[in-house]
Order: C-alpha cells, then sequence, then structure tokens
C-alpha cells in the first residue's frame, strides 16, 4: 500500500494489526478466519481513510468495524460453521496467551457461547471496554450488554472455564 494512500495508514494498519487479530481471533475461533476479519477490516478502512482523517480514534473505529464483520460473518456461516478451539500460538509463532494455560482454556471456551455472548465477553475482558463503551460499539444498551455479560459468565462458569479466576463469583 505503500505510496497509494495517506503514508500513516500504513503506519496506523502495522501497529493496530496484532490487537485487532486478537479480537478477531477470539470472536471466531479460527485464525485463519480472524486473519481475514482483520485484513477485510483494514481494507475497509483504508478506502474511508482520507475522507475521515478527523477520527478520535481510528483504532477503535477499526475495532467496530471488525465486530461489525464478525457479526455478519456468523450470519452468513452459523449454518456451516463447525467451531475448533482457538490455538494459543499465532501462525507466526508468536504465543498468544501469554503463555498462561488458564487463559488458552478461557479461550477455548469462549467457542461455546453464541456470537452476541462472545462478542460482550471479547470487548469488556480482553479487550477491557465499559459497558458503556462496549453498547455504543455493539449498538445496543448497556443492560443489554449487562445480560449478555451476565448470561455469558453463568454459561462459562457452567463449563468450568472461570475456575481460579478472582472475581467471577456470583455478584461479581
Amino acid at each position: 500500500m505503500e505510496g497509494t494512500g495517506p503514508p500513516d495508514f500504513a503506519q496506523f494498519a502495522e501497529s493496530a494489526y496484532a490487537s485487532l487479530l486478537r479480537t478477531a481471533r477470539l470472536l471466531t475461533g479460527d485464525p485463519h478466519a480472524a486473519e481475514d476479519l482483520v485484513q477485510a477490516a483494514l481494507v475497509k478502512v483504508y478506502l474511508r481513510w482520507g475522507g475521515s482523517a478527523a477520527w478520535d480514534s481510528p483504532q477503535a473505529y477499526t475495532r467496530r468495524v471488525v465486530v461489525n464483520l464478525y457479526a455478519t460473518w456468523r450470519r452468513r456461516r452459523w449454518h456451516t460453521e463447525v467451531v475448533r478451539p482457538a490455538s494459543d500460538t499465532a501462525p507466526d509463532g508468536h504465543d498468544m496467551a501469554g503463555g498462561a494455560d488458564a487463559r488458552l482454556e478461557l479461550a477455548r471456551a469462549l467457542t461455546v457461547l453464541p456470537r452476541a455472548q462472545r462478542a460482550v465477553v471479547v470487548l469488556r475482558f480482553y479487550e477491557d471496554l465499559s459497558v458503556e463503551q462496549t453498547a455504543e460499539l455493539l449498538g445496543c444498551s448497556p443492560g443489554t450488554v449487562k445480560s449478555r455479560t451476565n448470561r455469558a459468565l453463568e454459561r462459562l462458569r457452567a463449563t468450568g472455564a472461570l475456575a481460579g479466576y478472582a472475581g467471577t463469583g456470583r455478584g461479581a
């Protein structure tokens, strides 16, 4: 993309790629689909880059594009998808889970959650967004985010995936 667009897009894409890929991997549970998702999101952002130079946070905007594309992808593929557990390493060999077995187990457990619940858990606990930020990103109310979070945590508790995590008991 060098020389074909705003010079700062390449720098932005390079710096944001790892974070976007991590989010996409957690959403999809599939490293290849995650790469496709991030690449598609970056293409969409690139096409709007010159006209939207006043964005407050291009990374937040791009993350929203990733989440929206994920929702579209899930609607199209829900009937044919085979859910596979996420790997703890990226295709380039880097350790995506920081070497923590518990984090890897939690990432694998996310594959059992419905799309909406998985998106809320990834945004709230992996991306560390507030309830309000998550609601804005997903286009729903804060109450919806809270109820989806509650249902997702209950389901994860039932699978035993949250064993050993502080602050995940009742009332947390």
